[in-house]
């Protein structure tokens, strides 16, 4: 004989508890895709310059506005990110910029320790940022207005 059991529901300090969590593991999801955001974005000024970046780009067919709004994207965007202004649209607006590197990186494997980085790691950082857009700010933003 097969006993079933029924879950009791959740006490609402529990609920509220569980509610927390979950801002708060959205707010770190946030925060970690906007560091690698900012970061992807400082590189290419900093190490790769922009001058480099520019020509990387055009080396791959693209005119060279798209390296600069790329670095903005990233930076900006990694920045919007950190702080929680307009989460879902900024993680939304930051998706075809991964579809971007994802294609410029295609040819190079599936693996992104392939030489010159395969297509996976793109992919799965723009999977992510639909998953954020879709959860929103989470807990810890500047201004609960501008989330």
């Amino acid at each position: 004989m097969q006993t079933t059991t029924i879950p009791l529901a959740a006490s609402p300090a529990q609920a509220q508890a569980q509610s927390q969590n979950q801002a708060h593991a959205t707010a770190l999801l946030r925060v970690s895709l906007g560091i690698m955001a900012l970061a992807h974005g400082l590189l290419k000024v900093f190490v790769f310059t922009v001058p480099g970046t520019v020509g990387y780009f055009e080396s791959l067919g693209l005119p060279a506005f798209i390296a600069y709004l790329t670095i903005l994207a990233e930076v900006g965007g990694g920045l919007a990110l950190v702080l929680g202004i307009y989460t879902r649209w900024v993680s939304l607006a930051l998706v075809p910029i991964l579809l971007g590197a994802a294609w410029a990186h295609i040819g190079n494997g599936w693996v992104f320790s392939n030489p010159g980085g395969g297509w996976e790691f793109p992919v799965f950082w723009a999977v992510a940022l639909l998953v954020q857009a879709g959860l929103g700010s989470g807990s810890l933003v500047v201004s609960r207005r501008f989330a």
